[in-house]
């Protein structure tokens, strides 16, 4: 049985290799890598039917596709590895909380995943105010969190949404934490020039309901959402 690497953000980002050392260190040996060629970050769950999609095999166990992660996944479960039972997306440079998980491209990887009846997780890092990502560390929670959710089953046509908060060097050992998806909007606000908007929203600001994945993640702790088709 075959578990499946893929994110948005496409195959050279680091953390697809960050999520690769996190599920090795599970053990994990029958592992494949199936990853848009290039970056599709906040494509949602569009697909690609009227064009080829190209395949290039890097080796046995890994694939870049000239497509977008909704694409890699059903390539992947359709045609490259009919035995695969999980498919794990991201870590996605960027939090996908609450509304965000409608225009992810790393969560519809797993989305389409479930839409099979394959389990799937996704997982993403919020970034604090353009800091940059420890991506080792990042793998270490990583590594906690697949520990808690691969040791249960799931219901099928249930996915789980991951965000691993941004700490600093002396922050305290965040908490995994099971949440409701926000509800709340996105931030709305543009900056106008003539006839062009410019989005000037600020992420971090956003407006979240209490006990929510917002709010779980902006908190230094990590966001655990169950997700139901």
């Amino acid at each position: 049985m075959t578990t499946i690497l893929t994110n948005d953000d496409g195959i050279a980002a680091p953390g697809l290799r960050s999520l690769l050392q996190a599920v090795q260190a599970q053990g994990i040996v029958n592992l494949a890598i199936v990853a848009p060629k290039s970056p599709h970050s906040g494509c949602g769950h569009q697909v690609t039917t009227h064009r080829p999609i190209h395949v290039a095999a890097h080796s046995k166990a890994e694939f870049a596709i000239d497509g977008t992660p909704a694409d890699c996944t059903r390539i992947a479960i359709s045609h490259l590895f009919h035995d695969t039972q999980l498919v794990l997306a991201g870590i996605n440079a960027g939090g996908n909380l609450g509304a965000d998980v409608y225009t992810s491209g790393t969560v519809a990887a797993v989305r389409e995943a479930a839409l099979h009846r394959i389990p799937g997780i996704a997982i993403s890092h919020y970034i604090h105010y353009q800091r940059a990502i420890d991506w080792n560390l990042a793998a270490r929670l990583a590594v906690r969190v697949l520990d808690k959710l691969l040791a249960d089953a799931v219901e099928p046509g249930t996915y789980w949404n991951v965000n691993l908060p941004h700490l600093d060097a002396d922050s305290p050992e965040p908490e995994i934490i099971i949440c409701p998806l926000c509800t709340q909007p996105l931030p709305t606000a543009y900056r106008v020039e003539t006839d062009n908007f410019y989005y000037a929203g600020d992420y971090s600001k956003r407006v979240h309901d209490p006990g929510s994945d917002v709010e779980i993640c902006f908190s230094g702790h990590i966001a655990v959402t169950p997700i139901q088709l």
